[in-house]
């Protein structure tokens, strides 16, 4: 092994070791880009010093309703932003997140629900009735369940629920974040779906987190305040982990809760959208657009695709829109 014949005075301690975590992306961001856009959903707008106030107050009122070290918050969101801080906000208590596919049905979701041992769940209030079939449905005690409404995109809140605007306004912007104090600890807990048998967890630990987000800066080239476009579902593999990626080169998540060739074209046309993510049916989407459906654009667009791999007839459509697949 590599080390000095006398390694006296080396340990390591807190002026020399950190654990790694996506934690600190966004705490380091609150404090570089406090004013620059992190996240834009219709009508929202968050600078990164509100964004990290809001991350906060979520992790202050949930704990303030028993929220403990070690327990799991599940959340039934699409990509809109309580989803996006709850990437944040819930590690930020030392709970590890479990995003559940909101496709599933009702069987499987209350499977995970009790597998998981979720304490809370977040549930936008379009799947209302998905989670609550999914509680009834459990043995003993399911998950609390607090709703996330979207009144722009015709959700109000239903009111038979604690609301998250309401849990927020609770909240302590000043809350101490817990940080991991073995970057080994874990940070989310995922299920399969569309497999043979019962869904099987997988986690992720902090410290793989990180890496995943500065390898994926290197991978795709990026530089400073890119604007992201959340295709990829944050129930799936956390969202490829750009969610969490975002913060360290100061840029803008741009939230789309239906997936649309409509409204891809508007959000790289409006919100200058440079990156996302997708499936290669994404990319038939985009290319097979109606012309009606379609807006000008005057910069390259970098897109990351994985899966199956795209038709070659595809790429070279893709690429001729204005689209760089990597």
């Amino acid at each position: 092994m590599g080390w000095l014949a006398d390694e006296t005075g080396l340990d390591k301690c807190a002026a020399n070791f950190v654990p790694l975590t996506p934690l600190s992306h966004l705490r380091r961001a609150a404090r570089v880009y406090p004013n620059h856009e992190a996240l834009v959903y219709g009508d929202i707008r968050l600078t990164y010093r509100q964004y990290h106030d809001r991350i906060s107050r979520a992790a202050s009122a949930l704990t303030d309703l028993g929220l403990q070290s070690g327990d799991v918050v599940a959340t039934l969101l699409p990509n809109i932003p309580a989803q996006a801080e709850a990437h944040f906000a819930i590690p930020a208590t030392g709970a590890i997140l479990n995003t559940i596919n909101i496709r599933l049905d009702v069987d499987t979701v209350a499977y995970i629900f009790g597998h998981g041992g979720a304490k809370f769940v977040l549930v936008d209030t379009a799947f209302l009735p998905l989670a609550e079939a999914a509680v009834d449905a459990m043995e003993g005690d399911g998950p609390t369940i607090i709703e996330v409404a979207d009144p722009q995109a015709g959700h109000p809140a239903s009111g038979r629920h604690l609301e998250y605007e309401d849990m927020l306004a609770k909240g302590d912007p000043a809350f101490d974040w817990v940080m991991p104090q073995d970057e080994w600890e874990s940070i989310a807990l995922n299920y399969t779906s569309g497999t043979t048998g019962r869904p099987k967890g997988v986690v992720y630990h902090h410290r793989g987190a990180y890496l995943q987000t500065m390898g994926m800066v290197i991978s795709w080239q990026m530089v400073l305040h890119p604007r992201y476009l959340a295709i990829v579902p944050l129930f799936h593999c956390n969202g490829w982990c750009h969610t969490w990626m975002m913060p360290v080169i100061g840029g803008t998540v741009v939230c789309l809760r239906d997936v649309t060739a409509q409204a891809i074209y508007h959000a790289v046309s409006v919100e200058k959208v440079s990156h996302f993510g997708g499936a290669p049916i994404v990319l038939n989407m985009i290319v097979n657009a109606p012309e009606q459906d379609r807006l000008p654009f005057d910069h390259r667009v970098s897109v990351l695709t994985a899966g199956a791999p795209p038709a070659p007839a595809i790429l070279k459509k893709i690429e001729a829109c204005g689209f760089d697949v990597m």
